[in-house]
């Protein structure tokens, strides 16, 4: 069946009726130019140049679909300049066409679960794949980024794989390609997957001046909006936000862990900073974290730069899948915000914009 047999809609059975040049049905392609235009303009921005030129895109690869003939999309630029956007229209603006939009961090740790789970499979890519994507047409990977060797190792199989299925894939990364895993120790056994993407997708840039993250629901998903920055966490903070530290520890039991917390109720979940991002911890312990509590605090945030490496990339994952989950957030630290998030990992940059939506207190 053609993929945009699930486009059709009540307008294009009148059109059947009363034929073909009385009505006419708009193909893909302008339905995904007419859905930004409209949402640019429920919203009371101006498209970026960039923004355009990937829209475009967009629709140009769409008008492909049904004839198996679209390249994917790979689109990267700095945070705030509106690629989760992009791809939530366009994932929006498809209709019913079987369809998945993950955040890349959930659809590793699912993958590596199915891969472990088939291991005694001839193929438990394949099989893990079938039960993770079914009849999906068009793949939605947001955030996409690498630091670990043994996923770089495993996403060459994975491209492979969904290009082989004919799946579309549409992409957004604060990298290029080329940026991607820039360990030196890694990068170059990284490379034959930078071949593989610049070969099989569009790589478009969404650059501009504007950062959307700024503009008052505008642009980006605004998340956070909830969540509190608390410093330095006085008693006397605590109290006026009715913060029990008398509740006592507790031991979660977390895959094959045991993590220190304090369960406040069956919905929030308070951990000290050292506890969730200076031990082995690993993105799976948070994505089942977020399963079983709604509200978080984390304490005793010190300056990410006086932090290990391995411990400043911890909470990265964790402010990432807390934020793609849009779980409420009470972080306390020692210092204001902007001094906190210092460090060397690039990705501090999205952090930084993630947490700058949560409301500041400080000292009175």
């Amino acid at each position: 069946m053609p993929v945009f047999s699930w486009l059709r809609s009540p307008l294009h059975a009148l059109r059947q009726r009363l034929g073909a040049s009385t009505v006419a049905t708009p193909g893909p392609d302008s339905q995904i130019q007419a859905y930004f235009r409209d949402k640019a303009s429920q919203q009371g921005y101006t498209l970026s140049q960039g923004q355009q030129r990937v829209i475009a895109a967009m629709a140009e690869q769409v008008a492909r679909l049904p004839a198996g003939r679209a390249r994917s999309l790979y689109l990267h630029g700095q945070v705030g300049r509106g690629k989760s956007w992009l791809l939530d229209g366009f994932f929006n603006a498809l209709g019913e066409i079987p369809k998945r939009r993950l955040h890349f961090h959930d659809f590793f740790a699912r993958l590596h679960q199915g891969m472990f789970d088939h291991r005694q499979a001839p193929d438990a890519l394949a099989l893990t794949l079938d039960a993770l994507l079914g009849d999906c047409r068009v793949l939605c990977f947001d955030e996409f980024h690498v630091h670990d060797i043994g996923d770089a190792m495993l996403l060459t199989r994975l491209f492979q794989a969904l290009f082989e299925r004919g799946i579309f894939v549409l992409v957004t990364s604060n990298y290029a390609p080329a940026g991607l895993l820039p360990n030196p120790l890694y990068h170059q056994r990284f490379e034959p997957v930078i071949r593989l993407i610049e070969a099989r997708m569009d790589i478009l840039e969404v650059g501009g001046d504007q950062d959307y993250r700024a503009l008052p629901g505008a642009g980006t998903q605004q998340r956070f909006t909830q969540g509190l920055y608390l410093w330095p966490g006085s008693p006397q903070q605590r109290h006026q936000l009715g913060l029990n530290d008398a509740t006592e520890d507790v031991l979660l039991n977390v895959g094959k862990r045991q993590l220190r917390a304090r369960v406040r109720d069956e919905h929030s979940v308070v951990f000290d900073f050292s506890a969730i991002c200076e031990q082995a911890t690993a993105v799976i312990d948070y994505l089942d974290l977020v399963q079983r509590f709604e509200h978080w605090t984390i304490e005793h945030l010190p300056n990410l730069e006086d932090c290990t490496i391995a411990a400043q990339q911890r909470f990265i994952n964790l402010v990432d899948v807390l934020y793609d989950r849009d779980k409420q957030l009470l972080l306390i630290g020692e210092l204001p915000l902007e001094q906190s998030l210092g460090g060397s990992v690039a990705d501090l940059a999205r952090t930084r914009s993630r947490l700058g939506q949560l409301r500041q207190m400080g000292p009175a």
